[in-house]
């Protein structure tokens, strides 16, 4: 009987943004499958290979290493027109993608009537969510609702036209109430249809084809979009995503049992950001914000959005290494500190009525009005971008690890140190 294969997660520990895809990537040389198991199209990885550049927004990055088997597992909501736009870009810039990317059946369709709803209703709210305006959250509602449509549904027609017909209404009639046009619709859903047969033709059924590889003895790597604090139930609610982004969603979302999970790896920032609405407790004062950010490069890489920028806060690190379970953590973009003179970290929370906490509120209005109890540490002031070995190192940053580690309750088992794949230093 063949050894059990390894099963490793890969999850944001923050609010999204904290380098995943460039972890995944250098885990991906080592896999035999890199399978997605939440979200959609708001999510971007940017990814550098040599001199170029690839942002994905729904493929996992395991596509840019030959031969790897590349699965969307049924947790995802899949956009079909920017799915195979991704699809046809990677082709045209040579990657050889012909029998590597498979989507599950049970995935959802995200169809544009989500987007056109999506943009509609957070332009009429009075409390913003700072939606990426991609259709995610009408989709997931319709998920959950039983009104979805899946990829098994492309297969016959006459139930997807039922189903797309009355969920089309519903969202006309919502349309019209909030004072919002629907005449490019009909045009952008016949564009999206007309490409059912070509999804049709990619679908599989994930969790069988990943648990068969386990079984065969071979390595999976499980990918996230957003981070724990962007979590339907763990994160900063209601400025959140609409479903699970934390590890526990790994199994449900790609269809196997979570025994088969056998290490989860969480991937911080050096520093905290956060890109739309809600609260950001180690919030950088503004000069310091726009220095970070310009540092950093910190705009979405789906929406182009400035991402607020902050300092590492460790209280919101250990609720992550609670929730997923973390055997190991990745930091990612250390280097951008290397000009700064001192450091803070935020240890624990002072709460309005002045009691001090180590846990992160579960109340996001009153998260909103903490005071991060901070612990300054000495900057390094030197260069780390050609540093290739921990030892390398300057002693401060080593030192600003350890202190993370010590706060995560998980060792640091990766550290980035820029962008390109050369520039992840493994911890032994």
């Amino acid at each position: 009987m063949s050894q059990p294969g390894s099963c490793t997660v890969v999850v944001g520990c923050q609010w999204g943004d904290e380098g995943k895809g460039k972890i995944v990537d250098v885990l991906a040389e080592n896999v035999d499958i890199v399978a997605r198991y939440q979200g959609g199209a708001n999510a971007g990885h940017t990814v550098h290979v040599g001199d170029a550049e690839f942002v994905l927004h729904q493929i996992p990055s395991g596509i840019l290493h030959e031969g790897r088997r590349c699965l969307l597992g049924n947790g995802v909501v899949l956009d079909i027109h920017q799915f195979f736009e991704e699809y046809d870009a990677l082709v045209a810039r040579g990657i050889d993608i012909d029998g590597r990317v498979g989507v599950s059946s049970r995935a959802q369709l995200l169809m544009p009537y989500h987007r056109f709803l999506d943009k509609a209703v957070e332009n009429s709210a009075e409390v913003k969510i700072g939606t990426t305006g991609r259709g995610i959250g009408p989709a997931y509602e319709d998920k959950a609702g039983r009104r979805g449509v899946r990829v098994a549904d492309l297969g016959n027609t006459k139930r997807l036209h039922e189903r797309i017909d009355a969920a089309k209404a519903r969202v006309v009639q919502r349309l019209d109430e909030l004072g919002w046009g629907s005449e490019d619709l009909d045009r952008a859903m016949d564009e999206a249809l007309a490409l059912g047969d070509r999804l049709l033709a990619l679908s599989t059924e994930v969790g069988p084809e990943i648990s068969a590889s386990l079984r065969a003895g071979k390595s999976v790597l499980l990918e996230g979009a957003q981070g724990t604090a962007l979590d339907l139930d763990h994160g900063t609610y209601p400025f959140v995503t609409s479903s699970n982004t934390t590890a526990g969603a790994a199994a449900t979302g790609t269809g196997i049992g979570p025994t088969q999970v056998t290490d989860v790896i969480g991937v911080v920032k050096a520093y905290t950001t956060r890109v739309g609405e809600g609260p950001l407790p180690s919030a950088f004062e503004p000069e310091m914000d726009d220095h970070v950010r310009t540092l950093g490069g910190e705009f979405g890489a789906t929406t182009g959005r400035p991402r607020r920028c902050g300092w590492f806060d460790s209280v919101l690190t250990r609720l992550a290494s609670q929730v997923n379970g973390l055997t190991g953590v990745a930091v990612t973009k250390l280097d951008v500190l290397d000009t700064l003179h001192e450091l803070q970290i935020a240890t624990a929370y002072r709460l309005p009525d002045g009691s001090v906490t180590e846990h992160f509120p579960a109340d996001t209005w009153a998260l909103g009005k903490v005071e991060p109890v901070y612990e300054t540490m000495p900057g390094w002031q030197a260069p780390t971008t050609e540093v290739r070995k921990l030892e390398d190192l300057p002693p401060r940053a080593r030192a600003y690890l350890d202190r993370i580690e010590e706060l995560t309750n998980a060792s640091v088992r990766w550290v980035s140190v820029g962008t390109k794949r050369s520039q992840i230093i493994p911890v032994a």
